[in-house]
């Protein structure tokens, strides 16, 4: 007995197919409308109407699936400063999901009225697509953006001051931190933590390309029982997400290094610190790590003790800091690296 067969009209780059739909039929015809979605995107849309197969139009989806750093149709937040915002549907009104930093990554998935319907990260939204480089334009910016990092597969994983088990514990990492890459030295990889160099083995790491992607809404949130303070000085933070790392800098906008950072932060609400680091960690009181508000400062320090890095606490176990010159300002988890001192400077 022969299966019947449903058949739709499918308009592929401009020429309409008739396609009987199966299961697989219908995975077919999936393929062949990423593969046309790719190819408008490229702009090549009008040139190849026509000229193809269906086989042919399979086999490019296929080809372009993850081809872009693991994007098929990759999208770049194309914003001045501060951040795209993810909407829960497509509509100024609509609710906010996450946040898209300057140059974070996307999957479009389709285009609804000057709004695109995106994948980043844990996040799946709508944003404007206005702030939004697609097509040949995000692939050759992104060129500059992608960044090798090598990701932690273990928790509490050893990181050192050199490339031997007899160097000193620099710090440690938990499972799934992502640290910027340096170079592969066999059974050690170099990488960077928040600007020093430092090593980790080969057997805990596996070194990947990508792009940064989106902010979840759980991710900015600061938690119950925050006075207000700390909530405006956490949300004022977080407005120069993705700005520049510079160091011995102080400005928000044009860059800062973590010091400076914390420093120009906290002075726009008339609490004064201490310029580097190292002094910050003087000021205030010492707290718990189990102790944390947001607001509160993270100290961390290299494999002899010394102070050299600091974070503000914003809540949800994470940290907002100035990290370095690729990174810039971001947002961690607070025990990306072993913390070395936790301390309250906001009195209420």
């Amino acid at each position: 007995m022969n299966k019947l067969l449903l058949c739709k009209k499918v308009w592929i780059i401009g020429t309409c197919v008739t396609l009987a739909f199966g299961a697989p039929m219908e995975a077919m015809a999936a393929e062949m409308l990423v593969a046309k979605n790719v190819l408008q995107t490229a702009g090549a849309g009008s040139l190849l109407a026509g000229s193809k197969t269906t086989e042919e139009y399979i086999a490019i989806a296929k080809e372009a699936k993850g081809a872009s750093w693991g994007y098929t149709n990759l999208g770049l937040a194309h914003v001045e400063s501060g951040n795209l915002n993810i909407r829960e549907t497509p509509s100024t009104s609509g609710k906010m999901v996450g946040k898209l930093p300057k140059n974070a990554a996307c999957e479009v998935l389709e285009m609804i009225d000057g709004w695109a319907h995106i994948t980043s990260g844990e996040v799946e939204g709508y944003v404007s697509a206005e702030y939004l480089f697609t097509g040949p334009e995000a692939v050759l910016t992104a060129r500059d953006l992608v960044k090798t990092v090598a990701r932690v597969t273990s928790n509490g994983v050893n990181v050192r001051d050199g490339a031997s088990l007899d160097s000193k514990v620099y710090t440690q990492v938990p499972e799934g931190e992502e640290l910027e890459y340096l170079e592969d030295l066999g059974e050690w990889i170099k990488v960077s933590i928040d600007g020093e160099d430092a090593y980790i083995s080969a057997e805990y790491v596996v070194v990947e390309s990508k792009l940064n992607t989106a902010i979840t809404m759980s991710e900015l949130l600061y938690g119950q029982g925050v006075s207000d303070v700390r909530v405006d000085l956490v949300e004022y933070a977080k407005k120069f997400l993705g700005n520049p790392y510079v160091w011995g800098g102080t400005s928000l906008t044009k860059g800062a290094d973590c010091s400076g950072f914390v420093q120009s932060v906290f002075k726009h609400y008339g609490i004064s610190l201490s310029r580097t680091s190292r002094e910050q960690a003087k000021n205030g009181t010492k707290i718990s790590a189990s102790d944390l508000k947001p607001g509160d400062l993270v100290f961390y320090s290299n494999s002899s003790g010394t102070i050299n890095h600091v974070a503000i606490y914003i809540g949800g176990g994470q940290v907002i800091h100035a990290s370095n010159p690729k990174s810039g300002i971001k947002i961690s988890k607070y025990n990306y690296r072993t913390p070395a001192k936790c301390v309250r400077v906001i009195k209420d």
